[in-house]
């Protein structure tokens, strides 16, 4: 049977190569190490949606983006290839699709997120690598399941048949960051959710630039504006951004932009204002 996630198309020695580690069987110590390496490479942004260049969330397109170039993405990108990737080194991979935002706060989104879900050893793990300040490593899909990660504390549970939300602890206490579904997804699910939130007016994709990453010890988000800084245990620091520091943060999360690519984008950030 054809696999219609084109999984056969990774270059998984490349992708791993850009991550720095080396094939191992499944386990769960080689898939934490798979997923910490991960999110500590790659950026989460949305740069190339920002700059009308985005190249699809295809595996063939995104393996291009982030095994050859180091760039990063979204969701549906990093899931993509990381799904492909332990798919290939044999794991048990299952893909789902969710929403962001929490529906007593009346802050829920659309269908526009995408995990993955790995069975090893008879216990679900959810993987989270392209969350905006997502997981380091999986954690256990069961309800009330927590994690510590490295000093941020999530916690899994259930909120409806076949649904599952991720919480993380906050300054004001647990926030539901998303809801996970399981009901089927196949490739077009993705690229018609990867469409909407690419191309919607109004979308905050399209309409503020945010760029984040795990660096040791700490947790950046920079946007147009702003950057946080998120230290365990430490209270955030949020601030505006002061003029000619985005470049600072481009450098310091190590975003590879061709020279045009950073001349487009601080051109666009400039009129977002």
């Amino acid at each position: 049977m054809s696999d219609a996630w084109e999984t056969d198309r990774l270059d998984l020695d490349g992708y791993l190569g850009r991550l720095g580690i080396a094939q191992r069987p499944p386990s769960r110590a080689a898939l934490d190490e798979l997923h910490e390496a991960h999110v500590r490479t790659f950026t989460f942004d949305n740069v190339d949606v920002l700059l009308d260049q985005h190249p699809g969330v295809g595996l063939p397109a995104v393996q291009a983006k982030f095994a050859g170039r180091g760039r990063g993405g979204y969701c549906f990108e990093h899931s993509t290839i990381v799904a492909a990737a332990l798919q290939r080194l044999g794991y048990d991979v299952v893909r789902h699709l969710g929403r962001v935002g929490d529906p007593a706060a009346g802050t829920q989104q659309g269908r526009s997120h995408m995990v993955v879900e790995v069975v090893l050893d008879g216990e679900r793990l959810l993987c989270d690598p392209g969350f905006g300040m997502g997981l380091l490593r999986p954690t256990p899909l069961a309800d009330g399941a927590e994690s510590d990660q490295d000093g941020w504390p999530y916690r899994v549970v259930s909120t409806g048949p076949g649904l599952w939300g991720l919480q993380r602890f906050r300054e004001a206490g647990w926030e539901l960051a998303h809801t996970t579904d399981e009901y089927d997804v196949k490739p077009i699910d993705v690229v018609m959710a990867h469409h909407y939130t690419s191309t919607f007016p109004g979308i905050h994709f399209r309409t503020g630039l945010m760029v984040g990453k795990h660096l040791p010890g700490r947790h950046v988000m920079v946007t147009h504006r702003t950057v946080t800084i998120r230290r365990p245990g430490e209270a955030t620091e949020h601030r505006d951004l002061r003029d000619g520091e985005l470049v600072e943060w481009l450098r310091v999360l190590e975003v590879p932009l061709g020279a045009d690519e950073e001349t487009r984008l601080l051109e666009r950030v400039a009129a977002l204002g």
